[in-house]
């Protein structure tokens, strides 16, 4: 398993370290370890581009997942050769998640392990376009975040938690 982080961003400094640690327990957790995952740091403009383009909303926002795989909710995909090993990419708008942590006086890193625990569940299949997909959705988030806690002795929670 790797996790490849690209900074492309400026207007947030960045530990890339620990979210590198932290997205690798949120693979074992998901018991996806073996997969190789891609996490783009992005400012608000490189975001409202491709939320423009993906999503038709031209705004910035805190994650996009593109999956290398099409699974259904919480299976792992099935790779047939090595270079399938991998989950895809999420794409994390920093600027715009520490924007909203500053407006909420919120923690930046914790903000950002969770919305990569969110972006990690879009490429496993994951999705909140219903109160029941929601549900599943955030109690694999709660599931995932709870285990990093205990590791870490921190106190990770899901973003979703008011969706619908």
């Amino acid at each position: 398993m790797s996790v490849l982080i690209r900074n492309a961003q400026r207007a947030v400094p960045l530990r890339r370290v620990p979210l590198r640690r932290a997205v690798g327990a949120l693979l074992a957790a998901l018991g996806a370890a073996r997969f190789d995952v891609a996490l783009v740091c992005a400012a608000n403009s490189t975001m409202r581009r491709l939320n423009a383009a993906y999503r038709r909303r031209d705004e910035p926002t805190d994650v996009l997942s593109f999956p290398f795989h099409e699974v259904a909710a919480g299976e792992l995909p099935r790779p047939r050769r090595r270079d399938e090993y991998n989950l895809g990419d999420i794409f994390l708008g920093v600027e715009y998640i520490g924007e909203q942590c500053r407006a909420a006086g919120e923690d930046f890193h914790g903000a950002l392990v969770a919305t990569a625990a969110h972006g990690l569940c879009h490429l496993l299949g994951y999705r909140h376009s219903t109160r029941e997909e929601w549900q599943q959705m955030y109690q694999k988030e709660k599931e995932i975040l709870e285990q990093l806690s205990r590791a870490t002795g921190t106190d990770f929670r899901p973003l979703t938690a008011d969706l619908f």
